[in-house]
Order: C-alpha cells, then structure tokens, then sequence
C-alpha cells in the first residue's frame, strides 16, 4: 500500500457558519462547498460513518473527494478528515467519484471509482478510518467488459460490494448505447481480483417501462431481507437533468436478479443516488444526495449546494412494495410541541395557526374527508402569503403534491409541482409525517409508502407560518403533532 497522496486537511470552514436561511440545520451537509452522492455507508466498532461525494473547492462539481463524518446515534455527526483526493498521474488523478465501504476481515476497505477513464479502485486504513492508503496496484478493474452485444461507451461506476458465503461480489452500474441502462456482476476473493459474471440486471428504453429505462444506471443497490432482495437502481435518464431512484423487489436466481415489483423510491425529483447500509441490528437504513432545485449562482453566492436525505429505513411490505420510514432515533431532536384534535379544515384561504410558526418542524398530521376532497398543509408562509408551499392531496387524481409557485420570490429556482401517486381505499384517513428543514421538505404518506422530497428556497424573513386548509370537499383533522426540531450541530 501507498500512503502517498493521502490528505489529511479537515473541511474549509467550521460549524459556527454565518447565519443562512436557507441552509438546513438537522439534515447531513459539510460545512461548505459542493457534496452529491452518499458514499462508504458502514458501522464500525459502534460508530456510524458516512462518506460522500465532495468538491473542497467551491460549491459546483469539480474534482470530486471523500469527504468523511461519523455518528454515534445516526443523527448528530463530527466531521472527520478529507478520507480521498485524486492522485496526480494515478487512476483516480480527475475524481474519485461513488463506491461503499467493506470489512475485509477487520481491515476497512473503501471501493470507489477512479476517473477518467472510469475504473474501479480500492483504499484501506490501519489508524481507525481517519486516514487511508490506496493500493499501489489500482485499479483493481481496469475496463468495463468487452462484449459484443453491448458497447457501455465506458460507462462503468459506482461499484456496491458485499460477501456471501466467503466470496465477495461486486455489482456496478453501466449502460447499452442505444438501448438502456444495466447492472453488471463480478465476484471476488480477495477485493483485489475480479472476475466478471454476467449482467445482473438489464434495462431497454424501447419498452417504454419507467423502471427498466434510462440511459445509464447509477448507484446500485443489493438488499437482502431473506428469501427477498431489493435491487435499488438511479436512473440517469433524457434530459441529463432528470434523475430519479427505483427499487426492484425479486429474487436472485443463478446470480441474476429476476424482478416482481417496482416502483419509485422517493419522489419528487430532488432525490437521487441512495446508499444503503445493513445495521448491527439488521436494520437497512440508507441517505440519499437532495440535490438543489435554484441556480448555480445561487449556490455560489451561498457557499454550499446539496444535502443528504435523513436517515431512512427501508422496509420490504408483504405485496412486494417498499416503504421508506424515518429512523426513530429522530425523535432525540423534538422540542417544543403543539397537538391538535377533531377540527374542521378551513376552506381556503384558511388562517394560519397562531401559536405555530417555524422553519425547522416534524408534523404528523392524520386527515378524514369524503368524497373528491382537496386538502393539505401549508408551510413557510408569510403573512400575506406572497410565499407560500402547499402539501396537497388530491382525492380525485389519487396525488399527493407539493405546490411551488409560491415557494419563492425568487426568480432562480424551481416552481413546479412536485407530484407522487397516493391512492387511499375508499374511507381511509390521509396520514402525513412531514420534515421541514429550512430549505428541505421531506414527506411521508400512508406509513412510508408513497414518498415525495422537494427542495424550496423562500427569502422572505417573515415566511414562518404553518395552516391547514381544504380546497374541495368536506375534510376533518382528526389528530396532528407539531414539533420544533433541534439542530444537529453543536
């Protein structure tokens, strides 16, 4: 091993940064500058650490690192050391872009991407995880595959490792030019020599299915709960800009993955390339990149852009679909509460709540209403509601929506509507569980089932207010819980 090239700088900036409204207070980002997806999910030795895509230099990507944290509880982190930098002259010399993190039999072992060409690579570290040595053989996968019947183009990144029975596997993301997206297999035992299998899993866009198209696929995923896995996969799909995550529940048969059921992970288009881990107590829980919804020169003028999703438990139901809860460890960061029953949802414009206002919340929130009712909540309004954003659901179309044009009376970011399919049986109750950080709205329906996070950007001091309202139809809120959440910085 080589300990050449190994940084040892902390991040640029400390936690005491100046005050930004818009930046998120209990929801994972570096003190400044540009981080994208979550990288080397691992517990060791009872420490959670969480590594990710990261640009020291500015808030825009360029010359992507490892950035590095850990945590005790999943929720309050420590920053930790730079864990890579590129090397001048070695394959990773213009990034290291996704991998994860493997115990190789007390050795921790990240197994990232070196770029360009892509190519996979491997790093260990003897002091703890605080700094790391890249083998001086990398890459230890030079090339996508040859195959005559597909050309990748040499796409070929974010390798997601795991061990059965002794024998190390390596699924990664590639593409068929021309045709669609696909996950391709190798298998080791030693983490240093690769054979290659075959394609785990291929897409086709000429189908025309949502979840088997795309032009690339990134990021996959192999959770295993039993006899079922769960093969998580991000779609970089036409144009560039439109990402999006899925999960495929199936079996693996013959080391191929034969899917059932799919669906969309997390909608709303601001989530994108999860990672997950296997906890001690056999729970997985991944964080997903939330990617920013303004200008670029916005996030410049800030300082940072991007921020993890929360700590999200995934959940396999019995019909084969996934829901997607908080971790509960959550709860550590609820302070003040507010809690309200059986009142009549005022047709709008509905009041605000008086005694609530806030732009760091958790609301749970269960609704009754007949018929083709049309409800919600809204959040980060000002007084006279020039900015507003409403959580809607609309019976009729079977939608849960976050409306934006409103958010923001900024020019420079997004407005459109945010929009997941929600369809209740006939008299059931609406339940929301909703986090408000800020600028991040994450949104829980009907027990983690149907998932929407969404990014907002309201410049106004005064947009604090919080309000239920109805639209159409007869709607009543049963019960609803507000709380204040701490920040996860001390």
């Amino acid at each position: 091993m080589s300990k050449a090239n190994q940084p040892t700088a902390l991040h640029p900036g400390t936690r005491a940064e100046k005050p930004d409204p818009l930046r998120p207070r209990y929801h994972f980002l570096p003190p400044a500058n540009w981080m994208n997806d979550p990288c080397g999910l691992i517990q060791w030795n009872g420490r959670y650490h969480m590594f990710y895509q990261y640009n020291p230099d500015g808030a825009y990507h360029d010359a992507i690192h490892w950035g590095h944290a850990v945590s005790d509880d999943l929720v309050h982190w420590e920053d930790l050391p730079i864990a890579l930098a590129p090397s001048p002259g070695g394959p990773d010399k213009d990034g290291c872009w996704s991998g994860c993190a493997v115990d190789d039999d007390g050795v921790p072992t990240l197994v990232y991407t070196g770029v360009f060409p892509q190519t996979v690579c491997i790093a260990t570290s003897s002091d703890a995880m605080v700094t790391w040595q890249k083998f001086e053989g990398n890459p230890v996968i030079d090339s996508p595959p040859y195959d005559v019947r597909y050309d990748t183009g040499g796409h070929f990144r974010d390798p997601y490792v795991w061990r059965e029975s002794g024998v190390w596997y390596l699924a990664i993301g590639s593409k068929i030019r021309d045709v669609g997206g696909m996950v391709l297999l190798y298998r080791s035992h030693d983490l240093i020599n690769w054979e290659y299998l075959h394609p785990l899993m291929v897409g086709d866009v000429h189908k025309g299915d949502p979840f088997c198209t795309g032009t690339m696929w990134e990021c996959p995923n192999l959770l295993c709960f039993g006899d079922q896995h769960v093969l998580l996969i991000s779609l970089q799909a036409t144009p560039i800009d439109h990402l999006y995550t899925v999960y495929h529940t199936g079996t693996c048969c013959e080391q191929k993955f034969e899917s059932k059921v799919q669906g969309i992970l997390v909608h709303g288009g601001s989530f994108y390339a999860p990672q997950a881990v296997q906890l001690a107590d056999d729970r997985w829980v991944l964080w997903g990149w939330l990617k920013e919804a303004r200008a670029q020169g916005m996030c410049e003028w800030a300082g940072w852009a991007g921020v993890m999703s929360l700590p999200l438990r995934v959940m396999p139901l019995p019909d084969r679909t996934v829901a997607v809860r908080p971790v509960e460890e959550l709860q550590t960061l609820r302070r003040e509460h507010w809690q309200y029953e059986d009142l009549t949802v005022e047709r709008e414009p509905a009041q605000l709540l008086s005694d609530v206002k806030g732009q760091r919340l958790e609301v749970m929130a269960e609704f009754s209403f007949e018929g083709e009712a049309v409800f919600g909540l809204r959040l980060r309004c000002s007084p006279d509601g020039q900015e507003q954003t409403r959580i809607v659901y609309r019976a009729a179309e079977g939608q849960l929506v976050v409306e934006r044009d409103a958010s923001s009376v900024s020019p420079d970011v997004e407005r459109n509507d945010c929009t997941a399919p929600l369809q209740l049986a006939p008299g059931s109750p609406l339940k929301l569980h909703v986090f408000l950080d800020h600028s991040v709205i994450e949104i829980f329906a009907d027990d983690g089932r149907t998932c929407l996070a969404s990014r907002i950007y309201p410049l106004r001091p005064d947009s604090l207010g919080v309000g239920f309202f109805a639209r159409e139809g007869s709607v009543k809120m049963d019960s609803s819980d507000i709380w204040r959440l701490d920040s996860i910085w001390t």
